[in-house]
Order: C-alpha cells, then sequence, then structure tokens
C-alpha cells in the first residue's frame, strides 16, 4: 500500500507544471479596481472563444456590489477542498478563496484562464502552471484611500492598515507587470486587454508544439 501511495504521488507531481496554455493572475491592493479591469477586458474579450474569466469560490456572500463569485460556508468549503475541486486556495482577511479545478483542464487545452488572485499564492501557480502572467493592478495611495472609505466596510484605521500592507509588499519574478488604474478604466483596460492578447498567442503557439 505504502509503495502504491508513492507511486501515485509521484506520477501526480510528474503532472506539473501544467503547459500549453497562460494563466494570468490580477493582484494589487483592495481599491485598486481589479475587478473593474477584468471586467473591462470580459467586454473587450467577449467574442474570444480562447479565454476563460475564472469565476472565483469564497466564503463571503456575493453583495452583487464588486466581484461576482460562487459562495460556499466554511465547512462546505473545507469539504470541497478535500474533494479536490479546487486547483489551489489561499485565505487573506478571514475568508477562505479557490480556484476551481476545471482550471487545469483549460490550461491543458491551450486556454488562458484570468483570475483575481493574491500575491501570496502566486509561488504555488508558478509551480502548477508553466505560463504564469501575472498582473498588478495599482492606484495611486489617495485614490487607494478614497476608494476604500467609499465602500463603508472599515473604519479609516483598518483602511489605512490595509494600505500600509499593501505598500509593504513587493512582487518579484518573471511574467510581472503593473498597470496604474488611477485614471479612466479605459486607458488600464486596454493596457490588460493587449497583455491579454499577447497571451492568446503564446498559447496558440504553444498548442502548435
Amino acid at each position: 500500500m505504502m509503495a502504491s501511495a508513492l507511486i501515485e504521488r509521484e506520477q501526480a507531481r510528474a503532472e506539473f507544471p501544467i503547459r500549453n496554455g497562460v494563466f494570468i493572475a490580477v493582484v494589487g491592493p483592495s481599491g485598486a479596481g481589479k475587478d473593474t479591469v477584468i471586467g473591462y477586458a470580459a467586454e473587450r474579450l467577449s467574442a474570444d472563444e480562447g479565454v476563460d474569466f475564472v469565476r472565483r469560490v469564497i466564503t463571503r456572500p456575493c453583495d452583487g456590489s464588486s466581484e461576482i463569485h460562487d459562495t460556499l460556508a466554511d465547512a462546505a468549503f473545507d469539504e470541497a477542498e478535500e474533494s479536490g475541486a479546487f486547483a489551489l486556495t489561499w485565505e487573506a482577511h478571514g475568508l477562505k478563496y479557490g480556484i476551481p479545478a476545471s482550471v487545469d483542464e483549460a490550461i491543458a487545452n491551450g486556454r488562458v484562464a484570468i483570475a483575481n488572485g493574491s500575491r501570496s499564492a502566486i509561488p504555488v501557480l508558478r509551480e502548477r502552471y508553466a505560463n504564469v502572467a501575472v498582473v498588478e493592478i495599482t492606484a495611486r495611495p489617495e485614490i487607494l484611500a478614497e476608494r476604500l472609505a467609499s465602500r463603508g466596510r472599515e473604519s479609516r484605521g483598518e483602511v489605512l492598515a490595509r494600505l500600509a500592507r499593501a505598500a509593504a509588499v513587493e512582487l518579484s519574478g518573471p511574467g510581472v507587470v503593473s498597470i496604474d488604474n488611477s485614471g479612466p478604466r479605459e486607458i488600464a483596460g486596454e493596457c490588460f486587454v493587449a497583455i491579454v492578447r499577447k497571451a492568446i498567442a503564446h498559447s496558440d503557439v504553444s498548442g502548435t508544439v
């Protein structure tokens, strides 16, 4: 039994990293407008069948004011994770986040998968997928503070603490691009669309090799 388990484990490892497609992780501080930029790209690329805009699973109700996601209670999320329902998961701000396991098949089939991600999950993404692009959406500090305050979810102290945490994190490694979303969404949106189009072209080439 032990030998069999070890063989299965090694076979599972051999499947990674998953190739052909591209995973685009959109990261950045709260208030930067990640969902806005992703939504803009979804509108512009609605006719492109090679792109998947991934719907995350979160242990938070979907209020319709920001990202549209699927909701699970904590216990149900844990059960889903144990059953292999997620390609990867992470925790942040007291919530659990999951990327559906179907993304693995999409990447293997040469598709481009786009998801609102987390900086903490980037190392795992790079191990799981051969082609990972990290797009950091940013905005000027005063704009971040204004956007966060307008949500009314946190006190001024909590907003300042969140901004301080975000400023302390620096992204590194290959495939990292930063987009400033301080202005009209069309400006940042078109920059992001250009990145997605490059990923689509890369996937087309990878799938023919």
